[in-house]
């Protein structure tokens, strides 16, 4: 048997394989009720296609087709909560963008990825729009950014609107606010620190900070922060 006739057959091997596992998936039978155009696309419209999008930084999951081809990658990775990345710890800062997933998002993509990955009715899906991902926030006029080494009081009073941690890659870094009456507030903690995710997170509401405030960037020699606030002559004492 010469060599092009040993390859002839292998690929029409692969692409026997390949369209019986087509076939296979397309008869999958379909256990849940959850269905891509009533609950998926709206959760990914949430918290993926801001980079999961054509011409984006990862592959696009705009349509049912590209999320179905995907399906048990996505599942894996939103069990082992890598996807979406959202470095910072739970229960510390209410933040606008975070782009987490509750619990109940996560049962809902792993019925529908275990359940047959039904498309469902298409009455059921939400127009698209031409940003399908709300972008997060950005500084405006009349912002400030302070940036924290290590320390810094507060000779004025001021409203914190958000804050961006930077550390070395791997390393944990929290950003803490010691007020003058003793009590202590933890604006974002991250538990190891990742370059590819620089995040500023948006607090929900602005977090007032008095007079006399120490604000602290915890987490080794190269931990550091900037704080945004809203503008003023704000003075600062570092420490």
């Amino acid at each position: 048997m010469n060599a092009d006739s040993s390859y002839l057959r292998f690929s029409a091997r692969i692409c026997v394989l390949l369209f019986l596992a087509t076939a296979a998936a397309a008869h999958q039978p379909i256990t849940t009720k959850v269905t891509w155009n009533s609950e998926l696309v709206r959760i990914f419209r949430k918290s993926c296609t801001a980079c999961h999008t054509a011409g984006g930084t990862a592959f696009s999951l705009q349509t049912y087709e590209e999320a179905r081809a995907w399906a048990t990658a996505i599942r894996d990775e939103v069990l082992e909560k890598r996807m979406p990345p959202w470095p910072a710890a739970k229960g510390f800062g209410d933040f606008q963008n975070d782009r987490s997933l509750t619990p109940f998002e996560i049962e809902l993509i792993v019925s529908w990825a275990e359940g047959g990955v039904p498309r469902g009715d298409p009455k059921h899906l939400p127009a698209a729009s031409p940003r399908q991902s709300r972008p997060d926030p950005e500084p405006q006029p009349g912002h400030k950014s302070l940036s924290v080494q290590k320390a810094l009081v507060l000779k004025q009073p001021v409203e914190a609107l958000a804050v961006r941690p930077l550390a070395s890659e791997g390393t944990p870094v929290e950003v803490r606010a010691l007020r003058p009456d003793g009590s202590r507030e933890t604006l974002v903690w991250i538990r190891s620190f990742q370059a590819q995710y620089p995040f500023t997170y948006w607090f929900r509401a602005p977090v007032a900070l008095p007079r006399g405030t120490r604000v602290e960037v915890r987490g080794g020699q190269t931990a550091r922060a900037q704080l945004y606030i809203h503008h003023r002559d704000t003075e600062i004492t570092e420490n």
